[in-house]
């Protein structure tokens, strides 16, 4: 497709907080188009993560991650009912392993309860061994909150609400230019091989991890608004073994990351992950998604703090995710950033920059803040 068109709003990035804010906007009415760089919908972060749906107890209070966390949920939740998605609410453990982390999760609790999570239960010793028989903890958290999802049977329902609402989704679309004008933004973009023009008075830049470079290519933004892309790689194991575990297991946070802890999916599958691993580089083009044949002797040693029984026989390598960090190492619990014209200046523009986890859990309330922000565009 070569040409000049216009439209109502323009979201670059078909991830999954991209896809709820197209849908939230073309059921506000709004004319919508999708530009998604790959040749299809959640390609990259949005496919390469726990599918966890998080209950919203880490993050500090009154911070974008713990809000929208919260609120998000009780709206996910309510849209995977409505719609019949794959989930289920099944609780996980949050274990103490150590002497001297009891202080640690008695802050978790805190930290939970100021974040309006409410619902936690302290556990013993025994109380653990009673849920999880095969695990090894001195004392622990139950959140029954916190469950899993079929991110992209979620996905799938986000396009097709926004294109039953009139959103347009252009697939292999890579937005190479992005000027300013007086009525709006002029968008160059290469879609299959042919350049177009894209002009529209909304743009929300939702690229995930190539959202800092989207934010460099737009001329009427104060270089300060767009900050150097951190990258955060996590990699899985595949428990291969008879899965014992009814629950999430997680231990205590580690500064990045929540730590190496066990997910299932809906099947029953479980895996152990992520890590965190902090790349060299800033180019999402050049990613290595790898994960070493050795990973299994590494992980093993790590989660027998929790589950002795656990040898690295009974692991394999899986795959890894990149998760975009607006902090680095030096803040890695860095909060979202979702920035509008009030902040930068711009009118029209939306910003999202390191939204990482809980991003799917947070993606519809994420999606409703940023309807609210072109409001009156």
């Amino acid at each position: 497709m070569s040409g000049q068109f216009s439209t109502g709003a323009v979201v670059i990035g078909a991830g999954v907080v991209g896809l709820a804010i197209a849908r939230a906007l073309a059921l506000a009415g709004r004319d919508v188009t999708i530009l998604e760089k790959n040749a299809g919908f959640g390609e990259e972060t949005s496919a390469r993560n726990s599918e966890v749906i998080h209950a919203g107890i880490y993050y500090p209070t009154d911070s974008l991650k713990a809000r929208l966390c919260v609120e998000g949920r009780d709206l996910l939740y309510a849209f995977c009912e409505s719609r019949k998605i794959g989930h289920k609410k099944i609780g996980k453990l949050i274990v103490a392993t150590h002497d001297g982390q009891d202080a640690q999760l008695d802050r978790l609790l805190h930290q939970a309860r100021d974040n309006g999570v409410d619902n936690l239960k302290r556990l013993s010793r025994a109380d653990i061994a009673a849920l999880e028989p095969e695990l090894s903890a001195r004392e622990g958290v139950f959140s029954p909150a916190t469950g899993i999802i079929d991110s992209h049977q979620y996905m799938l329902a986000l396009l097709g609400e926004a294109q039953s609402a009139g959103a347009d989704f252009a697939r292999n679309a890579d937005v190479t230019a992005i000027a300013k004008g007086s009525d709006g933004f002029k968008l160059t973009v290469r879609n299959a091989g042919e350049m177009m023009t894209l002009e529209t008075p909304i743009l929300v830049n939702s690229a995930g991890l190539w959202a800092s470079k989207v934010a460099g290519l737009i001329d009427a933004l104060d270089p300060r608004f767009v900050p150097r892309t951190v990258l955060a790689k996590g990699r899985y194991a595949i428990l291969t073994a008879r899965n014992p575990f009814r629950h999430l297991i997680y231990p205590l946070p580690i500064p990045g990351g929540l730590g190496v802890h066990l997910t299932l999916d809906l099947s029953g599958a479980a895996r152990f992950g992520p890590d965190v691993e902090w790349l060299p580089i800033d180019d999402p083009a050049a990613i290595d998604y790898a994960v070493p044949a050795n990973l299994p002797d590494v992980f093993a040693p790590v989660i027998a703090a929790y589950w002795p029984k656990v040898t690295a026989a009974m692991l394999a390598p899986g795959y890894s995710g990149v998760r975009p960090k607006a902090g680095g190492r030096q803040n890695p619990d860095a909060d979202f950033r979702i920035e509008g014209p009030a902040t930068h200046g711009v009118d029209g523009l939306v910003n999202l920059l390191g939204i990482d986890s809980p991003g799917l859990t947070a993606s519809l309330a994420i999606a409703e803040r940023v309807k609210d922000l072109v409001a009156h565009a």
